[in-house]
């Protein structure tokens, strides 16, 4: 296994591997994929089966939503890496989000959390922007006094609440957020084709065209193991052990319009935040894992399939030729230099794809303990089932 993992960049050191996987002081048990490290659990916020049971049903509830017919679920859907297939997201008052629906997929590694918010780097603290925000509005709950009183006519609550937390008043609005960041941690996907090669030396786990393909994804060249590297093909990943990571944030070349502003607004990434000039168009690489199921593409999917994606980075930038966006995203001032272009055939396309499409897990697509109950992961109260 050694060679085939030296040669992908995925081997993580034998201390860290090692000590990573120590049990938690908590009755807790990570059942992890080989090469996963623990999650980092807040100490304030440790995990329990309990605890998971309880986000899960809060995390597929519409009570968590201002019309009483969206969840968590809605824009994170189980059978699409929890995504929802859209380019953009819809919120509870039929908005339309600048940005589209990032996968949950080992969402408890993520070094920063959102697309372009360098500060939002904890479970707890992210679930409350969908529930409470309105800018877009999402979920869009009046207030977490009226989630709380919502969730206290619910006789389950009360009794499911009161055993993870206590007699004592348990259905509190940080309650709320410990038990969906807890179930949220679960949501890991280490089990596709591309692991099984890899781990479990199933040669026949991925196809030859996929194997020239991993090689294309690791060359210099192409570079894509730069922003999408390590165990979850991703940005910067963080876990029990290991040192505080810088969040990595990437302007692509997506887009290079005339005016102040190379991004059009409101998605001009981490700039939003800073307001610094050099973070125009800076948004975070999101996991690869699963990447086949979470069409369209970019953050604002503006790109409709893999293909269109290989090509974006390919020309080094896209080029929109008319329109309000018109522009060269190659020339973009303030575009990565990681993002330079390459030359690639058909052929390698095609190989490359092969490549990302074992990174689709089924299993954790249809994982029972992730899912909203036996019938269907649609979003409802869960005491309708």
């Amino acid at each position: 296994m050694i060679p085939r993992l030296l040669a992908a960049g995925l081997v993580l050191s034998t201390p860290v591997a090692i000590a990573t996987r120590a049990a938690a002081p908590t009755d807790y048990v990570w059942h992890l994929p080989p090469g996963f490290p623990t999650p980092r659990v807040p100490a304030n916020n440790p995990m329990s089966d309990a605890k998971v049971a309880l986000g899960r049903r809060l995390f597929y509830d519409a009570r968590l939503s201002n019309n009483g017919r969206q969840s968590c679920a809605t824009c994170h859907s189980q059978v699409l890496a929890f995504t929802d297939g859209r380019a953009r997201a819809i919120g509870s008052t039929g908005e339309e989000h600048p940005r589209g629906s990032m996968s949950l997929a080992n969402v408890a590694y993520a070094a920063a959390l959102t697309w372009a918010n360098p500060s939002m780097a904890q479970l707890e603290d992210q679930a409350l922007v969908p529930m409470f925000g309105d800018h877009p509005v999402e979920l869009g709950l009046a207030s977490p006094a009226d989630l709380v009183a919502r969730l206290k006519t619910v006789a389950k609550y009360a009794e499911l609440f009161g055993a993870v937390y206590g007699p004592d008043d348990p259905i509190t609005i940080d309650n709320v957020t410990r038990a969906i960041a807890c179930f949220e941690r679960t949501i890991i996907s280490g089990r596709s084709p591309y692991d099984r090669y890899h781990f479990d030396r199933d040669d026949s786990a991925v196809s030859d065209a996929a194997r020239r393909g991993e090689k294309l994804f690791f060359s210099q060249p192409l570079s894509c193991f730069r922003c999408h590297g390590g165990f979850n093909f991703s940005g910067a990943v963080d876990f029990e052990g290991r040192a505080p990571q810088q969040a990595e944030f990437h302007n692509t070349g997506l887009y290079n319009i005339a005016g102040l502003l190379s991004y059009p607004a409101p998605n001009t990434g981490v700039y939003d935040v800073t307001k610094k000039p050099e973070d125009v168009g800076k948004f975070k690489a999101p996991t690869l894992r699963n990447i086949a199921v979470t069409a369209p593409y970019m953050h604002d999917g503006s790109l409709a399939t893999l293909d269109e994606v290989i090509e974006h980075y390919a020309a080094g930038g896209r080029t929109i030729a008319d329109g309000p966006y018109k522009g060269i995203g190659h020339d973009n001032p303030y575009k990565s230099p990681i993002v330079r272009g390459f030359t690639i055939s058909a052929e390698q396309k095609s190989d490359l794809i092969a490549f990302l499409n074992t990174l689709t897990d089924e299993a954790f697509l249809r994982d029972p303990a992730l899912s909203s109950g036996p019938t269907s992961p649609a979003a409802r109260s869960p005491d309708r089932n």
